[in-house]
C-alpha cells in the first residue's frame, strides 16, 4: 500500500510536516514505506491564528519519540496525537487534516487499525535548522500582529535624513518616510519606521501593538496622548526582521527641547499659547516674568503628561518607561505624547483570573508608583536645568538611593547647585512659590516608600499645577507645609529688623497648634536624623557692635539625634558646631581664619506634657521676644490672617500637647586648629565667644524642655526660657556632596 502526500491543501485546512531528519515507518505489514516529506513544510492554519498556534508543531533536538494510538484515513480525514509522558517540549493536539492516497484505515480489521509510527532522530543541518526557525517566526508573527495593518515596503518613500528626536536604541534603525499608496488613509502623510533587529527589541514592538488593543477603546484619548502605532513591515525575506510603523510627531523630543538655549519662547511658539490655550491650566494671561512663563509652560507639560500615564492606569497598563527621551510635544494637536509602549507591563500578571485580590492590589500599587517615580524625575529635569547634567543628576539619585527623606531636597540642592539663596536661580524660585508647593509634590511624587507616593488624579489636583483662575481647597498637609516654608523663606533673608522677627514668631505659634505629630511614640520615630538650626527667637549678637578679644564666625549648627533602640524611649543628641576663629586685624576682608569644632552631648528621656499659654492682660509673653504683647490679641491676628481658616480653634487654648524632654549628664568637646590649640587661654577666649553667639540651647543642651512641632521635615524646640529653636531636616551624609 502505497502513500502519497497531496501538493495541495483544501481552505482551512493544515498541512502537517516534519523536517527531513524525520522518518515516518508504518508498521502495517503490506504496506511499503512513504516516500520522503520535503525539506520545509510546517503546521499553518488559514482559518484561525490561535488555533494555529495551539496545533502547530515544530520537532526539533536531540531525541526519539513514538505517537501511539494514531489514527490515519486517506481521504477527508485526520491525523490525531495525544500528548505523551517524556520529556517532549513540543506536542500535537486537536485535529489537523492530511491528505493521502490509497484506501481508508477504517476499511480494515480492528487489528490493523493501530498503526504504530516512529519518528527517528538524524542530525539537522546549520541551513536547514536556520530555515526551519525563520519560517515559524515569520508565521508567529504574523499571527500576534493580526489586529493592525501590515505594510509594505514599497509603500513608503524613506527619506535621506532622521530628525534627532527620534534616536532609539543600539537594537533599533529608525527611518522617516511618507506614505505612497494613494489607497491608504495615511496618504502622503509623514511615519517613522522603526526597524527592530534584536529578539528584545522585537519583543517590544509587538507589545506596542498589543496594547493597542485596549487602548483604541477610547479613540480621543489614545491619539492625543499616545504615540500612534499605525501597523509594521515583515518579510520572510528579511531574516526575520519586524519594523514597526508608528506616528511622526515632531523633530524633537522633549529632553531636545529643554537642552535648547532658546526653549522658552521656542516651545511657547510650537504650543502657541493663547489666552484661550492657557486656560487649560488655570491661568488667563499670557507673557510675563521669566519665571511666571516658565512655570506656566510647565504646567501645561506636567497636566499632559499625567492625564496621559493616567490613560494608562485606568487601562490596567503601567508605562515602566517614562524619560524625556520617550515623550514629544506634537506641534499639531500640542499634546504630550507618551511614546510607544513597548515596555507597558499589565497590572494583572495572569488575565482577570488571580490567586488573591491583594496581591494584585500590592502589584497594581507598586507599578503605579514606579510611574510616578519616574514623573517626579522628569518633572524636577523640566523645573530645574542643572539636572540634565548626567553628574548632577547623579547626585541627584543618589539622594533618593542612601534613604534620605525627600523633604528635605531643597536643602539638598541648595548645596548641590552651589547656591546659598533661591533667588538666584529660575527653577528654585519656581518650587519656592505658592509657599513651596514645587517642593511638596516632588516630595510626594519622589517619596522613598511607593505607598506614600499620589497618584495622577491627585497629582492634577495639586496646589502647583493649578492657575490662579481655580480655586483649590488645600489639605492640611499642604498648609502646614506653606506655613514652614514661609517661615524658612523669611529666615534665608537674614534680617534682623523687628518686623521680620515678629512674623517668624507668629509662624512659629501657628506650627506649633498645627502640630500633627503629638505623642512621645510619633517623636521617637521622626526625631532621629540630623537637623540643621535656622532661626532662634532670643538674642541675636553678632560681631558689628562689639569688640571681642578674639572674633569667631560662627558656621552651621546642627542637632544630630539617634536613638540607640526601638524598645527604649531614651534619645541621644549631640550640638555640632562649626566656626572659625579669625586671627589678626584684616578680619573684615579674610574669613578664613582657623578653623574649629564643638560638640556637645547628651541623652535625654522623652514624656509626654503639655505647653502652658498665659493668658495675662500685659505680661511678657511665655515665648515672647522680650516684648509685652496679648495672647488674646496675636490670636485675633493669626486667625483673621491668611491662615486663619487652618486655626482648628476659635479661641486660644490655654495649653498644647508636647514631649517633654528629661536631660542626662551633659559631655562638651572642643576642637581648634594651630595655631590656637596650642594655648590654653586663647581656647578658652574662643569658647567663650562662641557661647556668646549662639543660643544657649545648643550650648547646654540641658536647657532644651519640650518639643512643640515634628513633621519630616521641620522641627521647633523650646528653651527653659520659652525661646523657640527652628531646625530644617538636612542630610546624613554633607561629606559626599
Amino acid at each position: 500500500m502505497a502513500t502519497t502526500l497531496l501538493p495541495y491543501a483544501p481552505r482551512n485546512s493544515h498541512v502537517l510536516s516534519f523536517p527531513p531528519s524525520l522518518s515516518l515507518v508504518s508498521s502495517y505489514p503490506h504496506s511499503p514505506p512513504p516516500p520522503p516529506f520535503p525539506p520545509f513544510l510546517r503546521a499553518t492554519s488559514v482559518s484561525s491564528a490561535r488555533r494555529s498556534r495551539s496545533r502547530a508543531a515544530v520537532f526539533s533536538g536531540n531525541w526519539s519519540m513514538a505517537l501511539c494510538g494514531t489514527n490515519m484515513s486517506w481521504g477527508m480525514e485526520s491525523i490525531k496525537a495525544m500528548r505523551l509522558r517524556g520529556n517532549l517540549s513540543t506536542f500535537l493536539v486537536k485535529p489537523s487534516s492530511a491528505y493521502f492516497g490509497g484506501p481508508s484505515l477504517y476499511a480494515l480489521p480492528w487489528r490493523c487499525r493501530k498503526t504504530r509510527f516512529s519518528l527517528l532522530r538524524r542530525a539537522l543541518t546549520p541551513v536547514e535548522s536556520k530555515s526551519i526557525a525563520e519560517s515559524s517566526q515569520a508565521v508567529s508573527v504574523d499571527e500576534e500582529l493580526d489586529h493592525v495593518k501590515r505594510f509594505k515596503m514599497s509603500d513608503f518613500k524613506v527619506l535621506d535624513s532622521v530628525s534627532i528626536g527620534l534616536g532609539g536604541r543600539a537594537d533599533e534603525v529608525v527611518f522617516e518616510a511618507i506614505v505612497k499608496d494613494p489607497k491608504s488613509p495615511l496618504y502622503n502623510t509623514r511615519v517613522v519606521l522603526r526597524r527592530l533587529i534584536s529578539s528584545q527589541a522585537k519583543r517590544r514592538g509587538k507589545r506596542a501593538i498589543q496594547v493597542l488593543k485596549k487602548l483604541v477603546r477610547r479613540k480621543i484619548m489614545y491619539y492625543s496622548y499616545s504615540m500612534q502605532v499605525h501597523g509594521y513591515i515583515s518579510s520572510r525575506s528579511s531574516h526575520g526582521l519586524l519594523t514597526l510603523v508608528h506616528g511622526y510627531h515632531g523633530s524633537f523630543s522633549l529632553r531636545h527641547w529643554l537642552q535648547q538655549a532658546d526653549w522658552l519662547p521656542t516651545l511657547e511658539a510650537t504650543l502657541a499659547l493663547d489666552e484661550e490655550s492657557v486656560k487649560r491650566v488655570g491661568d488667563d494671561t499670557i507673557g510675563g516674568p521669566a519665571v511666571t512663563r516658565k512655570l506656566r509652560l510647565i504646567r501645561i507639560l506636567m497636566r499632559d503628561l499625567l492625564i496621559g500615564v493616567n490613560y494608562l492606569h485606568s487601562h490596567g497598563l503601567a508605562h515602566t518607561e517614562l524619560r524625556l527621551e520617550n515623550v514629544h510635544v506634537c506641534p499639531v494637536d500640542r499634546h504630550i505624547k507618551v511614546g510607544i509602549l513597548g515596555n507597558a507591563v499589565d497590572f494583572y500578571e495572569e488575565g482577570p483570573i488571580i490567586s488573591t485580590v491583594d496581591s494584585s492590589l500590592d502589584r497594581r500599587q507598586m507599578m503605579i508608583a514606579f510611574d510616578m517615580r519616574c514623573v517626579g524625575f522628569m518633572m524636577a529635569k523640566m523645573v530645574l536645568r542643572e539636572l540634565m547634567d548626567p553628574l548632577i543628576f547623579a547626585k541627584f539619585k543618589s539622594f533618593f538611593a542612601k534613604g534620605n527623606d525627600p523633604s528635605c531636597l531643597r536643602e539638598f540642592l541648595l548645596r548641590v547647585l552651589d547656591k546659598s539663596l533661591s533667588s538666584g536661580n529660575c527653577g528654585l524660585q519656581i518650587l519656592d512659590r505658592n509657599w513651596g508647593a514645587g517642593w511638596n509634590l516632588l516630595s510626594l511624587l519622589l517619596a522613598t516608600k511607593p505607598s506614600r507616593r499620589i497618584s495622577c488624579l491627585e497629582a492634577l489636583r495639586h496646589p502647583f499645577l493649578c492657575g490662579p483662575r481655580w480655586r483649590v481647597i488645600p489639605s492640611m498637609n499642604i498648609i502646614r507645609w506653606g506655613l514652614g516654608s514661609t517661615a524658612v523663606k523669611i529666615t534665608e533673608e537674614y534680617i534682623y529688623g523687628q518686623h521680620q522677627r515678629g512674623r517668624l514668631a507668629h509662624f512659629i505659634e501657628l506650627m506649633e497648634m498645627l502640630n500633627p505629630h503629638t505623642k512621645p511614640k510619633n517623636w521617637l520615630e521622626l526625631l532621629p536624623g540630623k537637623w540643621r538650626l535656622l532661626y532662634h527667637t532670643g538674642r541675636h549678637i553678632g560681631l558689628t557692635l562689639r569688640q571681642p578679644p578674639i572674633r569667631v564666625l560662627i558656621g552651621n549648627l546642627h542637632l544630630v539625634v539617634s536613638r540607640p533602640s526601638k524598645l527604649s524611649t531614651n534619645v541621644s543628641m549631640t550640638s555640632e558646631i562649626s566656626f572659625s576663629a579669625l586671627i589678626g586685624r584684616d578680619w573684615p576682608h579674610d574669613k578664613s581664619g582657623v578653623a574649629g569644632h564643638l560638640q556637645v552631648n547628651s541623652v535625654f528621656n522623652l514624656k509626654a506634657g503639655r505647653q502652658l499659654y498665659l493668658k495675662e492682660e500685659n505680661s511678657k509673653g511665655y515665648f515672647s521676644l522680650g516684648q509685652s504683647i496679648n495672647r488674646d490679641a496675636l490670636f485675633q491676628k493669626l486667625a483673621n490672617g491668611r491662615w486663619g481658616k487652618a486655626i482648628p480653634y476659635k479661641e486660644l487654648p490655654s495649653s498644647l500637647p508636647v514631649a517633654t524632654f528629661i536631660s542626662d549628664d551633659v559631655e562638651l568637646l572642643l576642637n581648634l586648629g594651630r595655631p590656637l590649640n596650642q594655648e590654653v587661654d586663647s581656647a578658652k577666649k574662643v569658647l567663650q565667644e562662641v557661647r556668646t553667639q549662639i543660643p544657649p540651647e545648643m550650648f547646654d543642651l540641658s536647657k532644651l524642655v519640650c518639643g512643640t512641632y515634628v513633621d519630616s521635615r521641620l522641627l521647633v524646640l523650646r528653651g527653659v526660657n520659652g525661646s523657640a529653636l527652628l531646625f530644617t531636616r538636612s542630610c546624613e551624609d554633607e561629606n559626599s556632596l
